[in-house]
């Protein structure tokens, strides 16, 4: 037996659960008694790519690495855990790598000197590599006897430059404070309820704000929908108590927020501006929309709206949903790194893969709390996932085989015997608050038409789409048809049943977003069930086993139910 050999036979141990593979791989049993302690582990520096029925793989990437080595994580800490459910050990490659690429992370920063903002290095000799590509030469002003001063707009600029180089930049040059603005939490709300923040959301503001440090100030911060995130963003406008600009996905959601703030804060509503398609108002606590900031008359226009990130000193910008950050307001963020930024979302998936610049430019993940470990606190609904396949009709099967493989999809998609299943579940669930969720228009219309249903798309006016909302929350309607202008920021808390009948393709934050539609803690069964219907055999299913990729990686499986056997 060679030495190879001998080694790799002395350090297997079969009763584990994960393989770890030179290629920055896991392979990890789903039906190992340790699957979920293992899962839990991975979840902090590893991202799910693959979760077939008995062996999920999972990825290590840099950004996972650097989002845990922000977050305190060590490299050791990470061999650790890698080593304690690996059956062969983590192999030797793997070790230097993990530890090479989580060093990374602090080894350059960016530092206050005066008015200066320098980058640094414990290693001058990186610095000297690195000041060596003209992408960042060109954003450089000076040398520093520390190492080199900054152009005065390339705060941003050059920490993503230096990321897409390897080096991800901590920056400790602080932030401006920003106009004040005295604010505070109530102890009751305007309904006379008792109000405080939740143990995690005290925490999740503790960790964005850092005592105020350097280290603190921006970042990202990673809950379930129904977490309240909204609550926690305010706790971070209490804890700053300055002018504060918080951009969020639409209408519905500004309005929500700002409801949020004249319940929960002692604000004067005079101090409330909302900055919509339809009011222009700035004022010490603005909400706005992404849509009009990124609004422009025609494609060689500017952006008129920017201009709202100049109108006050704001000392907070809040981004709602900040895995759905534009581009456009990406490169407003790029210039305005003195300004503290905090993101929300339920879910740091991106399905442009800019992750890397929400890290650079929003900040790194600052806090996250699994979807399980609160659905087990009750924090919110124990949600049960079940996807139901499909067959097609002789006559569809052939419209599909002829299709090309984008119109394959919404064939599918389409199917007509949805209507079928859709009934059949209403019937199961007369009692519960039930959300139809789909993709496309006219799929919608004619599901809305032959059950009777209200029916919620874009072209529904903002005030009669609030009051169709008002009415689901008072239980007055029981059924609420929407599109996908649905999927974000829409609270409608007794929602307790979601029916998904079609979705973009493969997106896997839509498919977490939905599920967070109905993830609300419940007053009595604290309960949710989250159905998604697709059909069989096709580019569909294909697609919803990625959508279905976050949940599962949070712990939610999914039950497979064929339609032939629900009648």
């Amino acid at each position: 037996m060679s030495l190879v050999n001998e080694v790799s036979t002395l350090s297997y141990r079969p009763d584990l659960p994960m393989i770890v593979q030179s290629d920055r791989t896991i392979l990890l049993e789903t039906q190992h008694p340790s699957y979920m302690e293992a899962r839990q582990a991975l979840h902090g520096f590893a991202e799910l790519i693959k979760s077939p029925e008995y062996m999920h793989t999972y990825r290590i990437t840099p950004l996972s690495l650097w989002n845990a080595a922000a977050g305190g994580m060590t490299h050791d800490q990470v061999l650790d855990t890698l080593s304690s459910y690996s059956k062969y050990g983590v192999p030797p490659t793997i070790v230097g790598e993990i530890a090479e690429t989580m060093g990374r992370y602090g080894r350059i920063r960016l530092e206050k000197s005066g008015e200066d903002l320098v980058l640094t290095s414990r290693d001058p000799l990186i610095l000297t590599e690195l000041t060596s590509y003209k992408s960042i030469q060109q954003l450089l002003e000076r040398p520093h006897e520390n190492g080199y001063v900054i152009k005065n707009y390339a705060r941003g600029l050059i920490k993503q430059e230096l990321a897409r180089l390897g080096n991800p930049v901590q920056d400790m040059a602080g932030y401006t404070e920003g106009e004040p603005c005295p604010v505070r939490l109530r102890e009751t709300t305007t309904a006379g309820r008792p109000f405080a923040l939740r143990p995690y959301q005290m925490e999740a503001v503790d960790a964005f704000y850092s005592g105020g440090s350097a280290t603190g100030g921006s970042g990202v911060l990673v809950l379930p929908c129904g977490a309240g995130k909204t609550v926690i963003g305010l706790g971070a406008l209490c804890q700053l108590q300055t002018a504060t600009l918080i951009l969020t996905t639409n209408t519905t959601s500004v309005r929500q927020w700002i409801a949020e703030l004249m319940d929960k804060t002692d604000l004067d509503p005079s101090m409330i501006g909302e900055y919509t398609g339809d009011r222009k108002e700035v004022k010490p606590v603005t909400v706005a929309t992404y849509q009009i900031l990124t609004h422009r008359p025609s494609s060689e226009d500017e952006f008129p709206h920017m201009k709202l990130f100049s109108e006050r000193d704001w000392g907070l910008i809040i981004y709602d949903e900040v895995h759905l950050l534009p581009a456009p307001v990406f490169r407003v963020t790029s210039g305005i790194q003195a300004t503290r930024r905090l993101g929300l979302t339920a879910t740091l998936v991106r399905e442009d893969g800019r992750e890397e610049d929400v890290f650079t430019l929003i900040g790194p993940k600052k806090y996250e709390v699994p979807w399980k470990a609160m659905e087990e606190q009750g924090w919110i609904a124990e949600a049960h996932c079940r996807e139901i396949r499909l067959p097609f009709e002789p006559k569809w099967r052939e419209a599909y085989a002829r299709a090309t493989a984008r119109q394959k999809f919404r064939i599918a998609a389409e199917n007509p015997r949805k209507l079928e299943v859709v009934r059949y579940l209403l019937e199961r669930h007369p009692q519960d608050q039930v959300l139809i969720i789909g993709q496309y228009v006219d799929q919608l219309d004619q599901m809305a038409e032959a059950l009777q249903l209200p029916l919620i798309t874009g072209k529904v006016p903002e005030s009669e789409r609030q009051q169709l909302y008002e009415q689901f929350k008072q239980g007055k309607i029981k059924r609420l048809i929407v599109s996908k202008v649905a999927n974000f920021a829409v609270d409608l808390p007794d929602a307790n049943v979601a029916i998904q009948i079609s979705g973009t393709f493969g997106s896997r934050q839509e498919e977490a977003q939905r599920l967070g539609r109905i993830l609300r803690p419940k007053a009595e069964e604290n309960k949710a069930h989250f159905y998604t219907l697709v059909t069989r055999d096709t580019r569909e299913q294909e697609f919803s086993l990625h959508r279905q990729l976050f949940l599962v990686e949070q712990g939610y499986p999914y039950d497979i139910i064929e339609m032939e056997t629900l009648v």
